[in-house]
């Protein structure tokens, strides 16, 4: 049988088998040596992928809110949602930051209810709320979340993206947070969707990228209608004026300089929803994919001079294979198919599909996804977060979206999210994953180190959902927390290319995953049958090392030497 066909999916001691997968249309109005610290090992999983949904006893309780009046529809309301997975205190597992909005008009966060959440991992399959003591309540209507350790000092820091504010906290490595964002030169912009954290010029110091929508006023809110209903809906993007994105270059000092005039973004106008990194052309220099909403995305090629070229529509990737531009939102930049070349599977809305981009080489990339079955298995949905991962540890890499309609009271508005498991021969077999609901963000990473990617996501008006892999044992897999020289300690850019008996696959360090979220900083593999591995890794340095790994189920701390 199919593994596609065995995937299953549980709500606490209730599950059920899914043999096929039925979707709920919805719609938008108007259309060296290496040093090795191993972990304990752990046994390995293996069989049909289950979704064990945790979330009512995780602790993880934050509602959603995004300050909707009634009656009215305002373009914000329906674009929260970023989650982070990463370690912040240090102990081997992975927290979890929910980004959150404010209250209208006014754009604040007068209670509570409104804050940014930070949930300390118990490691007992709970979590604490510790945001006050951690001071990352956040101020005004935050939208998406991007984690990595900027100032390299061992310890992940957070940018929190909003509309027309923007803030950079710092981790102290106490358990707090310091708000430097002012100090380090992070200026407002009009409306910021996402970021991402990488190292353009190769200096050792990550540089951040921010992705920005639309001009926006609550106060001139263009009006929309669904013309059968009469019902207020959120606007179509044309009737909202495109923005550019911003570059900022690390100085090393703690500070930034907008470098998005010289490097060459600012000079391409989108309305941007996420940001991914990869080196797609293997020339040893990171480069940027932008989606853009019902504007052809980006594809900044790096030029390695500080300078950026935009190549989308050369490249493959700036529209889909009939030539239309789509309403692109999350997306994941990672090979998926074992062939050393990063490949691209975005979301978008519903009757539009979820893109799966093939690198092909000397730059191109193919519209795979007809062949795929990605095409027909999205077709009735709209997707915001994505990730490329594999699930079940054959080897292959799977794919997630989370699903939800734009407008909450459209027909069909609620969705399940939707895991597609890659079978031998490239296509993938699609089924639900979690509770219906206004999904939005989404980030991946084991939160309880067993060897099996976890699931958390967003929904609007709902506390998140928490999703345990709990496939059976069988296949093994390994996990690389790699840590860079005196720079770049997360190791950001780097590629690993792993060897064993089953053949080859590739994976690269980046946490720019999905829509508006950043998930774990450690590279995954599954090996199915295989018990040994070799690891070849390209550093962000250009430099090479080699290390076999004769044991595997565990996770390894691999220190550049």
């Amino acid at each position: 049988m199919d593994k596609g066909a065995k995937i299953k999916y549980s709500s606490n001691a209730r599950s059920f088998l899914v043999a096929g997968f039925a979707a709920v249309w919805g719609r938008r109005f108007r259309l060296p040596t290496c040093a090795l610290l191993a972990a304990n090992a752990v046994s390995a999983p293996t069989g049909p992928v289950i979704f064990d949904d945790i979330s009512a006893r995780s602790g993880v309780e934050a509602i959603l809110h995004n300050g909707a009046v009634a009656g009215q529809k305002h373009q914000i309301e329906t674009m929260i949602g970023g989650v982070a997975l990463f370690d912040y205190d240090g102990d081997g597992l992975l927290d979890i930051f929910l980004a959150n909005g404010a209250r209208q008009p006014g754009l604040d966060k007068h209670d509570p209810s409104y804050w940014n959440r930070l949930y300390r991992n118990r490691g007992n399959g709970s979590f604490e709320d510790v945001t006050a003591k951690a001071g990352v309540a956040g101020e005004g209507y935050s939208m998406g979340v991007a984690a990595a350790d900027y100032d390299n000092d061992g310890h992940p820091d957070l940018f929190v993206s909003g509309v027309r504010r923007n803030a950079l906290y710092r981790n102290r490595g106490d358990g707090t947070f310091e708000d430097v964002t002012a100090k380090a030169g992070i200026h407002a912009e009009p409306w910021s969707v996402a970021a991402g954290w990488f190292d353009y010029d190769g200096d050792g110091r990550l540089d951040l990228f921010v992705v920005n929508y639309v001009v926006w006023d609550g106060a001139k809110e263009p009006a929309c209608n669904d013309p059968k209903s009469g019902a207020a809906l959120h606007c179509h993007p044309d009737l909202y004026q495109g923005l550019a994105n911003t570059l900022y270059h690390n100085n090393g000092d703690g500070t930034f300089s907008d470098v998005s005039a010289a490097s060459g973004i600012r000079r391409h106008v989108g309305k941007g929803m996420s940001v991914a990194f990869a080196d797609y052309d293997g020339d040893g220099r990171v480069d940027i994919l932008v989606t853009n909403d019902t504007r052809p995305n980006f594809l900044f090629h790096n030029e390695g001079n500080g300078q950026f070229t935009e190549v989308g529509l050369a490249a493959g990737v700036a529209v889909n294979d009939d030539g239309r531009t789509l309403s692109s939102m999350g997306v994941d930049f990672r090979d998926m198919n074992n062939d050393g070349r990063p490949d691209l599977f975005l979301t978008a809305i519903a009757h539009e599909t979820y893109p799966l981009y093939r690198n092909v080489g000397k730059g191109l990339f193919a519209d795979f996804t007809y062949r795929s079955r990605v095409g027909a298995a999205t077709m009735a949905t709209t997707g915001w977060g994505s990730g490329i991962y594999d699930f079940d540890n054959d080897g292959r890499k799977d794919l997630f979206a989370a699903n939800g309609d734009l407008n909450e009271n459209a027909e069909g508005s609620r969705q399940n999210s939707t895991v597609l498991m890659q079978r031998a021969d490239g296509t993938f077999e699609a089924a639900p994953a979690g509770p219906a609901g206004l999904n939005r963000g989404v980030a991946f990473g084991d939160l309880d180190n067993d060897g099996r990617v976890d699931v958390v996501i967003s929904r609007l008006g709902e506390r998140p959902v928490v999703l345990r892999n709990a496939a059976a044992a069988g296949n093994h897999w390994l996990g690389l927390k790699l840590v860079g020289r005196a720079g770049n300690r997360d190791a950001l850019g780097a590629v690993v290319h792993l060897r064993s008996a089953a053949g080859e696959q590739w994976n690269h360090v980046t946490t720019a995953v999905g829509y508006a979220s950043s998930s774990d900083v450690r590279v995954h593999f599954g090996l199915a049958k295989d018990t040994r591995a070799s690891i070849e890794i390209r550093w962000p340095d250009s430099r090479v090392s080699r290390q076999d790994v004769p044991q595997v189920d565990r996770y390894l701390t691999v220190r550049e030497p």
